[in-house]
């Protein structure tokens, strides 16, 4: 893993070689008993994430993203008697209507039903576009209800095990409020109330964005040249409090701190026009090295898959040859992969901000 970065890269270049046993099956027994990695300096640091207050300076700005995971995971059966597994990716705002992945021995047709957890049925409306592979499904009733009642926690594909009630309860953030991702934002699983009484204690500021974290973030690149890698689309929200609490930590000279990509991507999203913008859309935005960072000064995340856009993003922060190294410490530590694995912080490489 101290290969030198070609001048243009490709997705090899993010690649890894992970032994299969550090994919962390299930979180740690407490949340900020999580190992953290502290990358923010030449060398990786071991330490454990409930140190985290020490490493952060009073004025510095905590932004967490505030989703909450629905359990999108559903099964159910065709009319012509097939089984069929979904993965709702969004609810679509004030509707009955659903966008899902759907897993059949062939794809239902447009007027066709889908009977779910013999309890509800749901109208296909058709796909959501020729090359996503989404299904337009509308439900009986109320999509967050129907899914609370009749859902599964839509566990990451790596993680070997049937959902139970304790994933119900760790694969959420414990300040989880605005429903519709797919996906937790998992370098938020690893506070808890006591790490966040702590941090206030300390100085700490904290402000929140909204981004629906969809399936895509678990899809690899499966093209070689990274300009070729078309992004899936999150929906994210920055209010106007988190603009100004930006502004504030920047005037008393206090770093802003993303805890986990999602929040990094919202928060770069809102400033990809060059100045930080409040409200709420849509975004696709593909970080890779050369990058030129406008909000964040550090992130805290978990460590990510091979290959994928998240191994770009964070080697985009913090330097490619520098993630390199820190992942070569990660995996000759043992130290735990993935949703439910451990963290690492990460300061920005460029010395100034733009």
């Amino acid at each position: 893993m101290s290969l030198s970065a070609p001048p243009a890269h490709v997705v090899a270049d993010f690649d890894f070689d992970l032994p299969p046993d550090l994919i962390a099956q299930h979180p740690a027994v407490e949340r900020s008993a999580s190992r953290l990695l502290d990358a923010t300096g030449p060398a990786p640091v071991d330490r454990v994430f409930r140190e985290l207050p020490e490493l952060l300076s009073p004025g510095d700005l905590l932004v967490f993203n505030n989703t909450r995971v629905i359990k999108a995971r559903l099964y159910g059966m065709k009319a012509t008697g097939g089984n069929v597994e979904a993965l709702v990716e969004r609810v679509l705002p004030g509707t009955r209507e659903v966008w899902m992945h759907l897993r059949a021995s062939k794809s239902p047709k447009p007027g066709s039903r889908v009977r779910f957890a013999d309890a509800f049925d749901a109208e296909v409306l058709g796909r959501c576009g020729p090359d996503d592979g989404l299904f337009h499904l509308r439900l009986a009733g109320d999509p967050f209800a129907l899914l609370d009642a009749h859902g599964h926690v839509p566990l990451p594909p790596y993680i070997a095990h049937a959902d139970d009630a304790d994933d119900e309860r760790r694969y959420q953030t414990v300040f989880a409020k605005e429903p519709g991702a797919v996906a937790a934002p998992t370098a938020a699983l690893h506070f808890d109330e006591a790490l966040l009484a702590r941090l206030a204690e300390r100085g700490v500021e904290r402000a929140h964005v909204t981004l629906h974290v969809g399936a895509g973030t678990f899809q690899p690149v499966r093209v070689e040249q990274l300009s070729e890698h078309k992004m899936h689309s999150e929906w994210f929200d920055v209010p106007q409090a988190t603009v100004d609490a930006i502004a504030a930590c920047r005037a008393r000279g206090g770093r802003v701190v993303a805890v986990g990509t999602t929040t990094l991507r919202a928060l770069e999203s809102a400033a990809s026009g060059g100045v930080l913008q409040p409200g709420a859309r849509e975004t696709d935005i593909f970080i890779t090295p050369g990058f030129e960072f406008r909000v964040v000064d550090r992130l805290v995340t978990n460590f990510h898959l091979p290959k994928s856009t998240l191994m770009m993003l964070v080697s985009a922060l913090a330097g490619y040859e520098h993630i390199r190294a820190v992942y070569a410490h990660a995996i000759e530590q043992r130290y735990r992969f993935f949703s439910y694995g451990d963290a690492m912080l990460l300061s920005r490489a460029q010395a100034t901000r733009p």
